[in-house]
């Protein structure tokens, strides 16, 4: 699904990053997109890449609470964004150690999703079912909070709309059996 009139943080850039000169909105392949005046660079905001981790035991998924904006005291699922040169991959297993103390060996892809609520951003963030192999939970790095919740009884305040979708597709499909509990 395509949104053309998204435009993400345009009051955010104001000068080309090729030549210095002044970017405006026009548009370009139909889209409103930044382009500089000067040189006629278009600054194509692409979507971020963002992982994170469903983390299931007996019934429960690992939810941290967030310490910084957007959405500071809300829960969401370990994850954050991938860094540049960093494979996606590697950056789940960084994140969710930041955030939880856990140490995890990825089990399978459990979906993708297209968030457009977190305000800095328009997020592609890739969601991994992973096995808690070794740490001891607590919260890091972002976090205040770490720790399991029943998946029928979440916390109300889920910071990202597509955390608590996948959260109900989780119980979905283990009500199904198209998906193991986990370790």
């Amino acid at each position: 699904m395509t949104d053309s009139s998204f435009v993400a943080n345009p009051h955010d850039f104001s000068f080309c990053p090729k030549c210095g000169g002044g970017l405006e909105v026009r548009e370009h392949d139909g889209v409103p997109r930044l382009q500089c005046g000067r040189c006629g660079f278009v600054f194509y905001q692409n979507p971020v890449p963002a992982v994170g981790a469903i983390l299931l035991r007996e019934g429960n998924v690992v939810l941290v609470r967030r310490k910084y904006e957007p959405r500071a005291g809300d829960w969401s699922l370990p994850a954050g964004f991938v860094e540049y040169g960093e494979h996606h991959k590697e950056a789940l297993v960084r994140e969710v150690k930041e955030e939880t103390n856990l140490d995890i060996r990825i089990r399978q892809l459990f979906d993708v999703y297209t968030a457009m609520d977190d305000p800095r951003t328009h997020v592609i963030i890739i969601l991994y079912l992973a096995d808690i192999v070794g740490g001891e939970l607590r919260a890091g790095d972002d976090a205040v909070e770490a720790r399991f919740f029943p998946l029928d009884d979440l916390p109300a305040n889920i910071a990202f709309s597509c955390h608590r979708y996948a959260l109900e597709q989780v119980k979905q499909r283990l009500a199904s059996g198209q998906l193991l509990p986990g370790s």
